[in-house]
């Protein structure tokens, strides 16, 4: 229960952080509920001594707003960065803070969703974990697309609106490909 607390206040604060930063209000997301959907998923790989037998998580992008990942000493994840695979070296103590497709949606590709995948690697000599929250909206029927602040004539919305039951169901019926959901709703 301590841990679930402290990670929502740590989401509310960098929400309010990216909101500043696009210039909207810092309490947008917070209105429409992005801290209270949230969803806690431990992910656990036994060590396995042939480990090109095994597989981690393909590529992918999260769906939501945001996610803060905490992943163990071993390390796995990995970001695509100019069509290159980068390991995220672990950090004692830190946390990755992944921008969700939804959250490229809104800010009008003001922020971009990041690929990233976990590559189980022919070192492991142990198991790995690692714990991710999801934050995401608790309203299915409502409509989401760039917030009305950042489009303009200058800048013309790039996505266009959807009901997020449709874009949640999208996201779970799709084989995770490397393709962000984004694209899906692209104008």
């Amino acid at each position: 229960m301590e841990w679930n607390e402290k990670v929502r206040k740590l989401g509310e604060l960098l929400m309010e952080v990216l909101c500043e930063g696009l210039g909207v209000d810092k309490g947008k997301l917070k209105e429409l509920t992005f801290t209270e959907g949230r969803t806690l998923v431990g992910h656990y790989y036994l060590y396995c001594p042939q480990p090109y037998l095994t597989m981690g998580i393909a590529s992918h992008t999260d769906a939501g707003v945001l996610t803060i990942l905490l992943q163990d000493r071993t390390g796995g994840l990995q970001v695509k960065y100019h069509d290159e695979w980068v390991a995220v070296k672990p950090v004692p103590g830190a946390l990755v803070i992944i921008v969700g497709d939804l959250l490229q949606i809104m800010s009008n590709h003001g922020y971009k969703s990041v690929e990233h995948r976990v590559s189980v690697g022919k070192f492991f000599s142990e198991p790995r974990f690692s714990i991710a929250v999801f934050f995401s909206t608790i309203y299915g029927d409502n409509m989401y697309g760039p917030f009305p602040e950042l489009v303009s004539q200058e800048k013309p919305a790039l996505f266009t609106h959807f009901k997020y039951t449709d874009y949640i169901r999208r996201f779970l019926t799709k084989e995770l490909d490397g393709r962000s959901l984004a694209n899906y709703y692209r104008l």
